[in-house]
């Protein structure tokens, strides 16, 4: 859907009318064409694809809106960009002494909602479409009263009045993503002005962030959530932690670690224990004070994984058990687990000639371990299971490697 006039049309009468009719129906894949072909003999085509697209949407966005995402509309790159509403509400408690907060880059409201449940908010976007789908999240969460959408460039939108900003630049252009501060819209100096005359500034920016890229006179802070690093965030001024440079939350815990040593970890051999810090953890780089927590060093210098011979129990990493160790070798690694008749077991792979879905198919490491360590639950003990995505990504990194060894051939 990518018609305004279209979206205003699912607003009225007869495009809630189908909105109804999809829901009560269940729209899967066997059914959509009959759906489809039933709606069109009395309501127009385009309609009555915007209407099952934003159903299919919906479906979609509960892993990030939970049960208001039937209620709410999207685009699928809104979507995509929307903050989670765990991830929303954590970052939108830094607020607490604001009154009147301006969301730039505002998207379809995922930050919006929870920024607007305690405060007055100005809300802009310069694409039309994504305007208006805000306005009609904020209807139907009942914040109407609270926020002001306006379509418009926000670098010339007026901020008197406003003593708190947050902003979430594009971070993508038609063809890639960005990853340097200085090419975002809007532009970094637009922001750094901003950071001047604004007291509580927070700006999103991607998790991979390099950290060299950091302003000095920023906090940033990485969330997880549940396992999975999700955003970034670069807080300044009034929001800004006296101190603190470098963050990683655990959501939905709130679990928070901070920088504090400045001591590298010991290198070691593996020990009796295996700790795998969370991903935010390892982006905050803060690897170093989980080593520290739980007397622990690092198996090698470049990689983040920790051994020590005590089990503590941490929120910002995953324990295992060291049965044994030895040189990487698919093929040793394959009789050794036979031998044992212990072919389901989590597997984790880091800098290794194979991509992990190699591992997996060599050595018949399908499904993760049944026995959770002592003293800890299996949750704990169990890395979550990875995205499709990342699978996906393990092939192409198979399928390069394979053309070029032919090449070197």
């Amino acid at each position: 859907m990518t018609d305004l006039e279209t979206f205003h049309m699912l607003l009225g009468d007869e495009g809630q009318r189908l909105l109804a009719a999809i829901a009560a129906r269940g729209l899967t894949e066997a059914n959509t064409l009959a759906i489809a072909t039933e709606l069109r003999r009395h309501s127009p085509a385009p309609l009555v694809a915007a209407a099952m697209t934003q159903m299919r949407l919906r479906e979609r966005a509960r892993t990030k809106f939970g049960d208001d995402a039937p209620q709410l509309y999207f685009t699928q790159a809104g979507l995509e960009q929307a903050t989670s509403a765990p991830v929303a509400a954590h970052r939108a408690a830094r607020y607490h002494a604001a009154r009147r907060i301006a969301d730039l880059c505002c998207g379809i409201g995922g930050d919006l909602r929870a920024l607007a449940a305690s405060h007055t908010a100005l809300a802009v976007d310069r694409d039309p479409l994504t305007a208006a789908i805000a306005t009609a999240n904020m209807r139907a969460f009942d914040l109407a009263d609270r926020v002001t959408v306006r379509c418009d460039d926000v670098t010339t939108v007026d901020l008197a009045g406003y003593a708190a900003a947050f902003l979430d630049p594009a971070r993508r252009t038609a063809e890639r993503r960005v990853f340097n501060v200085a090419d975002y819209q809007p532009p970094w100096s637009f922001i750094a002005a901003l950071v001047g005359r604004i007291e509580h500034v927070g700006v999103k920016v991607a998790p991979g962030i390099p950290h060299a890229l950091v302003p000095p006179d920023a906090e940033a802070e990485w969330v997880s959530l549940d396992g999975n690093v999700k955003e970034a965030a670069l807080w300044f001024g009034v929001l800004r932690t006296p101190g603190i440079t470098r963050r990683a939350t655990l959501l939905p815990s709130g679990a928070t670690l901070t920088a504090t040593t400045r001591q590298q970890p010991l290198i070691a051999s593996p020990r009796r224990y295996l700790y795998e810090p969370d991903g935010a953890v390892i982006r905050a780089h803060l690897v170093a004070e989980v080593a520290e927590s739980v007397n622990g060093a690092l198996l090698d210098p470049t990689i983040a994984y920790i051994t020590s011979d005590t089990l503590t129990a941490t929120p910002f990493a995953h324990a295992y058990i060291i049965e044994d160790a030895m040189p990487f070798s698919l093929k040793r690694l394959r009789a050794y687990l036979r031998a044992r008749h212990r072919p389901r077991r989590h597997q984790e792979a880091r800098l290794t000639p194979h991509p992990r879905s190699a591992h997996r198919r060599s050595a018949a490491l399908r499904r993760r371990s049944s026995h959770p360590l002592p003293h800890q639950s299996r949750r704990q003990t169990h890395r979550p299971h990875r995205p499709a995505g990342r699978n996906r990504e393990n092939r192409k990194d198979a399928k390069l490697m394979q053309r070029t060894q032919r090449k070197a051939r």
